[in-house]
């Protein structure tokens, strides 16, 4: 694929709306919890790939019948955004419904995905609308279907961060193809109605200000973060053997001593961007994580553990273990401060959370691979964030089913830096035999 082709790419869009097969009700409406309402300005672009046998006898009015089943429990996503007199946003299950998009593509997926190694082109297999500037006319979420000329298929998911965290999105879509298989013939068995989160009021000035996330805008109804920068995403995969290689780097000084993968791949990738951004390298970053005891089956949440890390030594001249070290026992949490700051402001601030400082994002335990068409997985899936600030994040994810020979499971490695950065960090994991 040449730069030259890429708008010829993916053509023949039309557009439509699903929404749920039966009325949600009058006057229902989901209001966002404080921990919803810090990741207004961030977007996950989701992209599934599937060989032609997965999906064969998929066609596009099945797939909408059963997002009208998958619709009816998961209503909030067929909403609008409106501001209550307050300012402070929620959604009004209007059942507008999610906008649909169906495209084609005179590729083959295997020629896309060999084409297109680092995900440059992924942009053109998912929406990338944002809310706003209109609120009650921009759908949170936002599906693409694409079929390439060998029969196969790809699903783009855009979904609104505000709507839930990727582990919420993942689980979500994942009902829908088991609905769209025939193995919940009268939908996902999601919560009919919404809970409704609880308001911090009344609330003491916090101890400390969170140090994970950065109050930015205000931004309006038009929900997107206004960079410095132009930032570019870069996409890599890592194989069992190369992940034994580089925990090996970070093994620890004492006998026996071990770090799990995600804080031994950070330490390592927080030095080399510490030697890029040489004479500015950070000394503060934030972990993000799943929290699986504040996640309830079934209902959509952002429920992650962000912590903040700060150290007082140069990361660039450390030793991979006293990072790693570090990264483990220093740990703060801050999702409590981040809820309070935000009821502090009566939910109406807006903040950057993934990229406020550089941010290491653990996605290993998304199901990213558990969206089954017809019993099948995908061949290939892809997660990116957007609306990354300024400072940048990467993000560990699982690899693919067909990343080793050996059964072994290798990691997909997303990285969102400024791109003069970027180019920068290439040639720095060159050095350390990571891309290959």
């Amino acid at each position: 694929m040449v730069v030259q082709e890429e708008e010829n790419l993916v053509y023949g869009l039309k557009f439509s709306s699903v929404g749920p097969a039966r009325v949600t009700g009058a006057d229902v409406v989901h209001e966002p919890a404080a921990a919803d309402l810090a990741m207004k300005l961030h977007y996950l672009r989701a992209v599934y790939f599937f060989a032609g046998t997965a999906v064969e006898g998929l066609t596009i009015a099945r797939i909408k019948e059963s997002m009208f089943s998958w619709c009816n429990d998961y209503y909030a996503t067929s909403g609008r955004f409106r501001r209550s007199d307050s300012g402070r946003p929620y959604i009004k299950c209007n059942d507008c419904g999610v906008r649909f998009i169906e495209a084609k593509c005179d590729r083959t997926v295997d020629e896309w995905l060999e084409a297109d190694g680092h995900g440059s082109f992924l942009r053109l297999l998912v929406s990338h609308q944002v809310v706003g500037p209109e609120l009650f006319f921009s759908p949170p979420l936002l599906v693409q279907v694409t079929q390439f000329k060998c029969g196969g298929m790809s699903v783009g998911l855009s979904w609104a961060h505000v709507l839930g965290d990727p582990f919420s999105a993942s689980d979500s879509i994942n009902l829908w193809g088991r609905t769209l298989s025939g193995l919940l013939p009268d939908g996902p068995k999601g919560p009919r109605t919404l809970s409704v989160p609880g308001r911090l009021v009344d609330l003491p000035k916090p101890a400390r200000e969170p140090v994970s996330i950065k109050r930015v805008g205000p931004v309006g109804d038009n929900w997107v973060v206004d960079n410095n920068c132009n930032m570019e995403a870069f996409t890599f995969h890592l194989g069992p053997d190369q992940l034994a290689h580089l925990k090996s780097k970070v093994g620890g000084q004492s006998h026996g001593e071990k770090f799990p993968l995600f804080e031994s791949l950070c330490a390592i990738l927080w030095q080399l961007i510490a030697k890029v951004r040489a004479g500015n390298e950070p000394s503060t970053v934030t972990l993000i994580k799943n929290d699986p005891n504040k996640r309830e089956d079934g209902v959509l949440s952002n429920s992650l553990k962000i912590c903040a890390v700060e150290v007082d030594f140069s990361v660039a001249n450390a030793y991979p273990g006293e990072i790693v070290r570090a990264l483990v026992d220093r740990a703060q949490d801050e999702s409590s401060l981040i809820e309070k700051a935000v009821e502090q402001d009566g939910g109406v601030a807006d903040y950057v959370v993934y990229g406020a400082n550089l941010s290491f994002v653990d996605l290993e335990e998304v199901s990213m691979y558990g969206l089954l068409l017809n019993g099948n997985q995908p061949i290939f899936a892809s997660y990116v964030i957007e609306g990354i600030g300024d400072e940048g994040a990467v993000f560990l994810l699982p690899g693919p089913p067909s990343s080793s020979n050996d059964g072994g499971r290798g990691r997909t490695v997303t990285m969102i830096f400024p791109e003069n950065q970027l180019l920068q960090l290439k040639t720095e994991l060159e050095k350390q035999d990571m891309l290959v």
